[in-house]
Parts: C-alpha cells; structure tokens; sequence
C-alpha cells in the first residue's frame, strides 16, 4: 500500500514515569507468577536451581531492555518492537511482525490473559452456577453445546475487553491512571504474600530439599524456560508507547531498567517465598501455589483473598495490554503498511480505531481459544524471534548508522545484545525441538506466509 498520503497526527506525549512504569509492571505480571511456578515444580526437581533458573530467565530478560532502550531513545515514537525491526531490517520485516502481532500475537495474549480473569472470578463468586439456574436447564443445555461447559466465560470475557478498550478511548491520562494504580495493588499484594511467608513461623528451610528428577533436564529445560519468559513477558512493551512518554530520553532508561529489575525482584521473592512454604512434593498436586502458601498463612480467607488478587493482577494486565498492543498496530498504519483508518487519532487523542480493531480481534479469539489453548501457547515463542532480532538492530544500526543521536548506549555492546539474540535463538530452536507436537513448525510457517502477503500489499 503506497505511503503517499500525509501521516495522521502524532499521539501526544501525556504519560509520565509512574504511568510507564505501572505499563510495563502491569502487562509482564498477570497470571503467570500464580500459575507457572507449579507447572515448573513438575519439570524440575532442585527448588535451588528453580531459583537459578527464574534468575537467569530475569537476567535474559534485563540484557533485552538494555537493548532495547537504545533503540527506543534513538527512535522515540509508537510501535515499540515493530519500530524497531523497521529501523534495522526493513519494511517487509515488521510487516510480518506487525500483522503476526495483530492478527495473532495481541489478540490470543489478551484474551487468554482475561480468561484467567474471568475463570476466577467464577471461581469467587460462583458465576457460572448462578447463571444456570437463572437461564433454566433447556436454555443452559443449548449454550453449553454451544459456548461449551462454561458458556458465560467467554460473554463475560468480550464485556470486559469491550469495557477496558472503551475507558482506552476515553484518553491516555486515565488509562495510564488506572494501569498505575492496578499495578500498585498487585505489586504491594506481592510483597505482601512475600513478606508474611518469611516472617510468619509457617515456613521451613527444609522444603528446599531436592526430590528424585522423574526426568532429565535436557528433556524439559525449554518447556521450563518458556515457562519462565512468558511470565517475565511484558517488560517489552512500554517501547510501544515511547510516542507519549513525555521527556524519552531522560525517563526510557529509567523506565526500562528499574521496571524490569523491580518485575526480576517481586518473582525471584515470591518464588522463594513459595518454597519456604510449600514442599515441592505438595507444589506438584496443585495448578496454582499461591492460594496453598496463603491458606496455610491465614487459613480460608487467605485463600480467597489471593482468588482477589489474581482478579486484580489478570485485570491490570489486560488492560495494560489493551494499551500497548494498538500503539504497534497504530504505528504500521502510520507506515503505510495497514490500513490508514487503523493509524488514525481520535478527538480525545487516542488511536481509537486500532484500539477497537484489536478488541474485536480479541473477542474473536476467545470464543476459539479453549480449542486453540495450546496453539496460542506454542505462539509465545515465535515472539522470541522477534525478541532476538530486535536485540541485533543495535548492532547493525551501530555499523550502519554510527551518526545517530544515541544519548543511551547499551553498557556491554556488543556482549549484551548479542547474548540476548543468541538466548533468543535458542529458546526458539530448543521448542522446536523438543515439541510434542507440530505447532511450532506450523507457526514459523505462518510467520514466513507474511513475506509474500507483504510483497502483495507493497503493490497495490
């Protein structure tokens, strides 16, 4: 699509440092640090070398926005990722990336992140029973066949997509509001869960002790990691916001490093606090530990006090989400690689239209995701590729265009970035080869399908 018609308006640079960083807290903690640690507790038997592993994961992870923050205060603009494959290998690249991230990547993350939401907000306040007896027996028979046994998840899922977009439309200044303040709550609600297990007389150094490993760990050290990188995911996307933080090249730095290691430092407690109070052997009976650390610290309550957490943390991630993933497909309209309606800006300078785009493509996800669980899963770590090539932009932009204005250098060029791109390749080659099934392959192919629809749209 030819690029000849004057861009739209740039969106104005409204958010502050709290608000950034409660995006990029916001999106990278949802359901994953409830939710991983148990399914890593099947995979390996060390609690010790859990914790090394969810360290190296974190330090992975930092290399990644070191890198990044160059390439975000050379180019402070919207699109994050896309913006950055642009700069480095061109057009066609982030096209495959930025119709990959919304068509697929966004809507399947979002929506699957509001399941959560939605299954333990059932689990709360028995939703789904309640509605059944107010449907009557007939009716829930035919919603069930249609919608599956939990017919009201995925209604109540699109209500809240379709709430949480519309406050995105109302304005920036209320989003990045309401993101600060979700992600104060799940923060301080962390600390908490942290603090009680160590100083409460509930825990025991013993429960580190190692158990027989079922298998060895060459055979599971990707699954466990892409455990680990999808619950650190997130700390990525305030780059798509980097067109509305106000002064970029003073606070990006800030932003992206203090987020990430205040992200590294919350996970590395919890999980450590999670072993101290739960025996591995018990850990590996349940989908969701935190629930068995807070029962056994303040009995029932507890227990359902953590059911109220993981609502507020899911909710504060979708949202956070919603945010961050119109502002790539804003930035590709812009480009002239969408649609132009999708690069246009509100009255209320919001990209409305990307924003409600992505909401519908959400909606569409959730009622397939339960039959496309496990697709979507094997998806996240495509993203990774993307990760890697992102990471090698600064080293070719350094070789190629020396004469940018670089008020942040990576520390550690080359070895950074570098680093980072290689742990990148090898999360990428280590599923493919330990899968159980054909997904990955399915989803490169996917991927590579994008370069001759590019060459397509780039003609018409």
């Amino acid at each position: 699509m030819p690029a000849s018609s004057p861009p739209p308006r740039d969106l104005p640079r409204t958010i502050g440092f709290f608000g950034a960083v409660g995006i990029l807290v916001g999106v990278s903690i949802g359901s994953g640090i409830f939710r991983t640690p148990a399914a890593i507790a099947r995979d390996f038997s060390n609690p010790w070398l859990i914790l090394l592993l969810w360290a190296l994961g974190g330090v992975l992870c930092l290399f990644g926005a070191l890198a990044y923050t160059e390439l975000a205060v050379v180019f402070p603009r919207s699109g994050g990722l896309y913006n950055f494959l642009y700069h480095g290998f061109g057009r066609s690249t982030a096209f495959v990336f930025g119709w990959a991230y919304m068509l697929l990547i966004k809507p399947f993350a979002a929506g699957g992140i509001a399941i959560v939401f939605a299954e333990h907000l059932n689990a709360l306040v028995g939703l789904q029973p309640s509605l059944n007896a107010l449907v009557g027996e007939h009716r829930t028979a035919q919603l069930q066949r249609l919608l599956g046994e939990h017919w009201a998840m995925p209604p109540l899922v699109c209500v809240l997509l379709i709430l949480l977009t519309a406050i995105n439309t109302i304005g920036m200044r209320l989003g990045s509001g309401i993101s600060v303040f979700l992600t104060t709550v799940k923060v301080l609600a962390l600390l908490a869960i942290a603090l009680l297990a160590f100083i409460l007389p509930a825990g025991s150094s013993a429960n580190f002790a190692s158990l027989p490993a079922d298998k060895p760990w060459y055979l599971v050290i990707a699954a466990v990691m892409s455990g680990i990188l999808w619950t650190y995911d997130g700390w990525s996307d305030v780059g798509a916001v980097a067109g509305e933080v106000k002064d970029p090249q003073r606070q990006l730095p800030r932003i992206y490093i203090l987020g990430t290691l205040l992200v590294i430092a919350l996970y590395l407690a919890v999980n450590a606090a999670y072993f101290w109070i739960i025996p591995l052997a018990e850990m590996r009976t349940t989908d969701t530990v935190a629930p068995l650390v807070m029962r056994k610290l303040a009995g029932e309550w507890g227990e359902k006090l953590v059911s109220a957490i993981i609502l507020i943390s899911t909710l504060g991630s979708t949202h956070a989400s919603i945010i961050t993933g119109a502002r790539v497909t804003f930035a590709q309209a812009n480009d002239g690689l969408l649609f132009r309606f999708l690069g246009s800006v509100s009255r209320r300078e919001t990209p409305a239209h990307a924003l409600w785009n992505q909401c519908v493509l959400s909606c569409v996800c959730v009622l397939f995701l339960q039959s496309f669980q496990n697709l979507a899963e094997s998806f996240v770590f495509t993203m990774w590729i993307f990760y890697g090539l992102a990471a090698v932009s600064v080293i070719v932009l350094r070789v190629r265009r020396p004469d940018l204005p670089r008020t942040f250098k990576c520390p550690g060029y080359p070895i950074v970035p570098g680093v980072f791109a290689i742990g990148s390749l090898a999360m990428t080659v280590m599923t493919i080869l330990t899968s159980d099934n054909n997904h990955p392959l399915m989803w490169i192919a996917i991927l590579l399908a994008g370069y001759p629809v590019y060459f397509v749209w780039d003609r018409v």
